[in-house]
């Protein structure tokens, strides 16, 4: 048997309103530029605190010490938010299992089991952390090659080269070159048509005669 549906009763519409359209007060909590999403954020953090045994007085310092938290780590976005609440709930989670670790009537098991989790929460904070860091751009290392030195039989150096010491070179003829050539070995000339050029090692040759010629005009 079907049912008639109530003409009365009209369908639940959410009206969604594009967060450029919103002027924000409380990005400095979420992140966000919709204030529905920064209040739900600090909600579910704040619900993370331990306050079954805190007074009005303690937990409204506590609220305000998490919201003071939380602007400090200042999310930029939806996902630093997300990650901002959840290192703070870890904190306080850690901080719980440790307290409870050291309470004066525990049991050896009891103390046991609050350090190992103590210890789990303790590691989720850090990978959260590094997590926040490495899309804040803070995880990555910039490598810069000062030198690059080729020595005979093909070895390269790569990196800041220094003389033997640790001083830098001061001269100009101790500053490491990019491209070393092997001693002994010939080089060509750019000009085809000529001879190899010598290099250090090779035996003595005579000058070519033009450059032998000597001006008689400048002889005494």
């Amino acid at each position: 048997m079907s049912r008639k549906k109530d003409p009365k009763v009209k369908p639940s519409v959410t009206r969604v309103i594009h967060p450029s359209q919103e002027n924000p007060r409380l990005k400095c909590l979420g992140g966000s530029q919709s204030d529905t999403w920064n209040n739900i954020l600090i909600n579910q953090t704040l619900r993370t605190l331990w306050v079954k045994h805190s007074d009005d007085e303690g937990r409204d310092q506590q609220y305000k010490a998490t919201a003071a938290a939380l602007i400090g780590i200042s999310p930029k976005d939806e996902l630093e938010g997300m990650m901002a609440a959840q290192l703070l709930a870890a904190h306080y989670a850690a901080m719980e299992c440790y307290r409870r670790a050291m309470l004066d009537e525990q049991t050896f098991e009891g103390r046991r089991e609050n350090l190992n989790q103590a210890n789990k929460l303790s590691r989720s904070f850090a990978v959260l952390l590094e997590a926040l860091n490495r899309h804040r751009g803070k995880g990555q290392q910039k490598v810069t090659v000062e030198h690059v030195t080729v020595n005979a039989g093909g070895q390269a150096i790569v990196g800041s080269v220094q003389t033997p010491g640790g001083g830098a070179p001061n001269k100009p003829e101790e500053q490491p070159h990019a491209l070393t050539h092997a001693p002994g070995v010939p080089m060509r000339s750019p000009h085809q048509e000529r001879e190899f050029v010598p290099c250090a090692g090779d035996a003595q040759r005579p000058l070519p005669a033009a450059r032998r010629q000597v001006d008689r005009t400048t002889e005494g």
